[in-house]
């Protein structure tokens, strides 16, 4: 198809997606806040927690997935926190990660905001003190004055394809002037390999350390996947980042992206 036609197919798609889909999310209501420091679990976040946590601790924090099986978030205390994968919310393998994570949301005792998908059966996180917010997941391409207002609504964003990129767009919703990103190497290209059972594998390594199992699931998950359908799935991620930073600019948010060596091109660099 050309170009035209992909705009006009991806434009109708995500109009299908939003009617279906879509439902009461979180729109942007204007600035109101400084700074949010958003805290991807990539392994540099561990130098950031090492040598930056008085910072951490300052200003307003969101934390994502696995994050809470690190004793360092209950010395942060996040304002935020966001699970976007519908892993998070199946049923636990006995002394996983994702029931250790379960265990650790009742050791949380200070406000917090837990951002889910609509849909979500997200019960198994409700604590006292825990705000649940649902958001929509939903994936929507098209026109840009098309797509901004539908990010403006909360009706939807660019293509979710890990967490971060809700995380961001949540930040931008709840008012953030400046949104700055820890822990996005997103260094995934570095570890990518194909073994000679044509199996794709791809390392993923986070602050925190792995369970066997979820280990395990990684694997699996990325087992039955052809190589340019992972690679794909990368390009979708870093696309997504460059429509979040022209959404960014149109508001007048600045992102800033303090991650070092990190593989993100779309947002400018500084330091923590």
């Amino acid at each position: 198809m050309s170009n035209a036609a992909d705009t006009c197919y991806n434009f109708i798609k995500s109009l299908a997606k939003i009617v279906l889909e879509s439902r009461k999310g979180v729109p942007f209501k204007g600035i109101n806040h400084d700074t949010v420091i958003v805290m991807g679990n990539g392994p540099s976040l561990a130098d950031v927690i090492g040598h930056k946590l008085d910072t951490l601790r300052k200003h307003d924090t969101i934390a994502v997935n696995f994050a809470a099986l690190s004793p360092a978030l209950f010395s942060i205390k996040p304002r935020y926190y966001v699970l976007a994968d519908p892993h998070f919310f199946s049923t636990p393998e006995p002394g996983g990660n994702l029931e250790k994570l379960r265990d650790a949301f009742y050791r949380i005792d200070w406000p917090m905001t837990l951002f889910v998908p609509n849909g979500a059966d997200a019960s198994c996180y409700q604590r006292s003190g825990i705000d649940i917010v649902r958001f929509n997941a939903v994936g929507v391409e098209g026109p840009e004055r098309f797509t901004h207002a539908v990010f403006r609504r909360g009706l939807g964003m660019p293509r979710p394809r890990n967490v971060l990129i809700p995380s961001i767009m949540l930040a931008i919703a709840s008012g953030y002037r400046r949104i700055i990103i820890t822990g996005a190497d997103h260094s995934w290209m570095k570890t990518i390999s194909v073994t000679e059972d044509n199996e794709v594998v791809s390392v993923q390594p986070h602050f925190y350390a792995e369970s066997d199992s979820e280990q395990k699931r990684i694997r699996h998950d990325y087992s039955n996947r052809p190589l340019h359908d992972v690679v794909e799935s990368f390009a979708v991620a870093f696309r997504s980042y460059h429509e979040i930073a022209a959404y960014a600019r149109k508001l007048g948010v600045e992102i800033l992206n303090a991650t070092p060596g990190s593989f993100i091109d779309a947002f400018p660099r500084a330091k923590l």
